[in-house]
């Protein structure tokens, strides 16, 4: 965790210290590593070696001919060595040039959008091949890392799948997501727990975007000039981001999909009716696509059955923002002030836009404190939406299966006012309505052993306080600063 005017990473420590241990075996390494655009692999990948030498190649959405050329020109001008380009008419030449390059000292090599070097899927399985041919090859033991890394998750994934000519020779293989709440405020800057949750359901957790924050400004400047203005930075990155994923065709349906989903259609027939397409295996196929890429999450509720369909969400807050908000006022924010239709519009509901990032943001909390605080352990987060016996509906913000058979219930609130003692009575009568309902984990969650947690942005009245803590012997009441506490 860093200031934002360093050069240095923010987060990414578990990937820090795998990759400069790995460089301390002594013996060649393969690594591979990926994740979507705008997560900071490069950001990463070009910082991360100190005091070690190191090479770093981005290959560009050319012909694998001319990265080729670019990769050794590249490498000529970085090692010194005169290099004729006619001297590497292949792939293994090449990465047989690489991996003997002499250096007394520990070497790491880094091959960036690896998936450009071949123009098909038979391409780069026979330019993986080529580099598993040169890997292959007895040479003396040295301290040398090798990272192949890209932006096409499923292809970059594909390349240690069963049947790949690389697979099983990576030391390790690690997807790069995007920060999580906790560290995108500390990417975002802003000083107050109110400012940082509101900046990370805004422009979720990818550095790019965050990176466009100034801090020296309120909030709501930075969100009217990166968001809502026609020309935002950050609006622009997130309207094309899809544009920006390789191997997604049919980017129309794929923004319909996410239109529907971010205006609420929640389950696949209401998606396929709102996007204009037909139910069936190709929808659920796009669906599943923007589930890998962490734009969409899949929900059950607690305890429900396999065969039960799943809800739908869109997971990115950024994306989320931008289609729940900024989509459907995109023909007034070209013609009208934006800052006024944030004053008249978005402003008015924005706590109710923050209460379900809310929600996701005390999820990433619960695992980010779970082990500096001892809290139990979680089987599966969850929770319950739905009608009682007497189709009334009933909607529960926590419901979750401790590893230890308990249930952990309880309550998430984005409120301006303390919350009051109400909450709690209505939390216990839902549980006893689910009960009454035939629902089995809510008996389960009635027990005095069950806990609970309780999380409110602007903390509890007294009389909460004391009738949730001498209703159980285990009770969490959290605030946002809480949340924002450090670990």
């Amino acid at each position: 965790m860093v200031r934002r005017d360093s050069d240095l990473l923010v987060d990414r420590t578990e990937e820090i210290q795998r990759l400069r241990s790995l460089l301390q075996r002594g013996s060649p390494q393969l690594v591979l590593m990926y994740g979507r655009r705008r997560v900071g692999k490069t950001y990463l990948l070009a910082r991360v070696w100190e005091d070690v030498r190191a090479f770093y190649f981005t290959a560009s959405e050319t012909t694998p001919a001319q990265n080729r050329v670019a990769l050794l020109t590249a490498f000529a001008q970085w090692s010194g060595e005169e290099i004729h380009v006619e001297d590497y008419p292949t792939w293994r030449s090449v990465f047989r040039l690489l991996l003997d390059h002499r250096s007394s000292e520990p070497l790491a090599i880094t091959l960036d959008e690896f998936q450009y070097l071949g123009e098909s899927p038979s391409d780069l399985r026979a330019v993986a091949s080529e580099l598993n041919a040169a890997w292959e090859m007895q040479r003396p033991a040295r301290p040398l890392v090798f990272v192949i890394s890209g932006s096409a998750v499923r292809t970059l994934e594909s390349l240690n799948a069963g049947g790949s000519p690389l697979y099983g020779r990576f030391a390790w293989q690690h997807r790069l997501r995007p920060f999580n709440y906790w560290y995108a405020g500390e990417l975002a800057g802003f000083p107050s727990a109110y400012d940082r949750a509101c900046a990370y359901g805004v422009f979720g957790g990818a550095p790019r975007y965050l990176a466009a924050i100034d801090p020296s400004r309120p909030l709501s400047d930075n969100i009217i000039a990166l968001m809502l203005h026609p020309t935002g930075e950050v609006r622009e990155l997130v309207r094309t981001a899809l544009l920006q994923e390789q191997g997604l065709r049919e980017i129309p349906k794929y923004m319909a999909i996410l239109r529907a989903i971010g205006s609420g259609r929640t389950g696949l027939n209401e998606i396929a009716q709102a996007a204009g397409l037909e139910k069936g295996t190709p929808l659920r196929d796009m669906i599943d696509r923007l589930i890998g890429l962490d734009y969409v999450r899949a929900e059950r509720n607690l305890g429900a059955k396999r065969t039960s369909p799943y809800r739908y969400r869109i997971s990115d807050p950024a994306m989320r923002f931008y289609f729940d908000t900024v989509a459907p006022l995109e023909s007034a924010l070209a013609t009208q002030d934006p800052a006024a239709i944030w004053q008249e519009h978005v402003a008015p509901r924005f706590d109710t836009y923050m209460g379900r990032i809310f929600e996701a943001i005390v999820e990433e909390a619960y695992y980010r404190l779970q082990a500096p605080l001892g809290l139990p352990l979680i089987s599966e987060w969850g929770r319950w939406e739905g009608l009682d016996r007497d189709r009334r509906p009933l909607e529960m913000d926590i419901a979750s299966r401790l590893i230890d058979g308990r249930v952990l219930t309880g309550a998430i609130k984005w409120n301006r006012n303390p919350l009051d003692v109400h909450v709690h009575t209505e939390h216990l009568s839902m549980l006893d309505r689910l009960a009454r309902s035939g629902v089995a984990w809510a008996h389960d969650a009635l027990d005095p052993a069950s806990p609970l947690l309780y999380v409110a942005s602007n903390g509890f009245t007294d009389r909460f306080r004391r009738a949730a803590e001498s209703s159980r012997d285990e009770v969490y009441l959290w605030t946002l600063d809480d949340l924002y506490r450090d670990a």
